[in-house]
């Protein structure tokens, strides 16, 4: 059975720990390897994007290997043809797939049926690849990556299911800070408390959520294919702007994360944007390293499957 990474919680704590070393090594130029060379990568994109086409397409090229971008003209998964036949003939012609997409439930499909490793670019319900990428760039900054309290704002989305999924791992402090109507998938939640390896708070009041806290996140009020609820989302969420009043709430030297793309003025401000606290752009930087890792991780475990 192929190994895929579609949710965090696909690697156990020891593999994540050893990609993000893998990805630290790999930033640092210790690493040299061409694990893909000779390959082509499959990257299907439902949704539109910049760091994880550029990223993803930079990695693959850097490994040694070839990309195909795909976009939904090309598959229509489960419309022009079922999910299981696209990935069994995808699978005889690369060696990896990376998706971008709206359903998870279809990336799950297109995994289980897949012979090569799938790789979830972005879903609805999680975005692994970018709190990997979250986790690698804390670490960076802070020193350590467990025993921090980490503070999530806003919609209860992918990137806070995702969070969710990291905490089941690594011990954390999680808080999300978000509106009794705009709660985290309830599955998820559930199964992160019942994990019981960090404390995970659901809190209303944004300044008790940030209170003392060691990173401070933020992400659009609603993400695409939400655009329409657009306004109902800022209605219930405006207070949860990060801003520079809200951060005196947290430590001193509290760091600021975005996973971008931004819409300054909404969910954050300028002045934070840019501010001393952001290491936004370092996160952003992160997602190549740490894609790279991922990609690498997979078909090494795969050899041994």
């Amino acid at each position: 059975m192929t190994k895929d990474f579609l949710q965090i919680t696909d690697f156990n704590r020891e593999e994540v720990l050893d990609t993000l070393q893998l990805a630290r090594d790999m930033k640092a130029g210790k690493y040299t390897g061409k694990p893909m060379q000779g390959m082509t990568v499959a990257c299907i994109f439902h949704k539109a994007s910049l760091r994880t086409r550029i990223s993803f397409e930079t990695g693959i090229h850097q490994l040694g290997g070839d990309s195909l971008y795909i976009t939904e003209k090309e598959i229509e998964l489960g419309k022009r043809e079922s999910i299981h036949d696209a990935a069994k003939v995808l699978s005889r012609y690369v060696g990896l797939i990376q998706i971008r997409t709206f359903s998870h439930k279809d990336v799950e499909d297109l995994g289980r049926h897949a012979d090569v490793p799938v790789v979830n670019g972005l879903t609805d319900l999680t975005h692994p690849c970018q709190i990997m990428g979250d986790i690698l760039t804390v670490w960076e900054h802070l020193g350590k990556y467990e025993d921090i309290k980490i503070t999530y704002l806003g919609d209860g989305n992918n990137i806070a299911n995702s969070w969710l999924n990291l905490s089941t791992l690594f011990k954390l402090h999680l808080v999300i800070g978000t509106s009794p109507e705009t709660l985290p998938d309830p599955d998820t939640l559930h199964r992160a408390q019942e994990a019981g390896v960090s404390k995970i708070e659901i809190i209303h009041d944004p300044k008790e959520a940030v209170e003392n806290a060691d990173v401070v996140y933020t992400d659009v009020w609603a993400s695409m294919g939400q655009k329409h609820q657009a306004d109902e989302k800022a209605d219930l969420l405006r207070k949860f702007q990060v801003n520079s009043e809200l951060l005196k709430s947290a430590k001193e030297n509290v760091k600021v994360l975005h996973c971008l793309p931004a819409e300054r003025g909404r969910e954050i401000t300028d002045e934070v944007m840019d501010g001393p606290h952001s290491i936004v752009f370092d996160e952003a930087e992160n997602r190549l390293h740490i894609q790279k890792a991922i990609m690498t991780q997979l078909l090494e475990n795969n050899k041994r499957i």
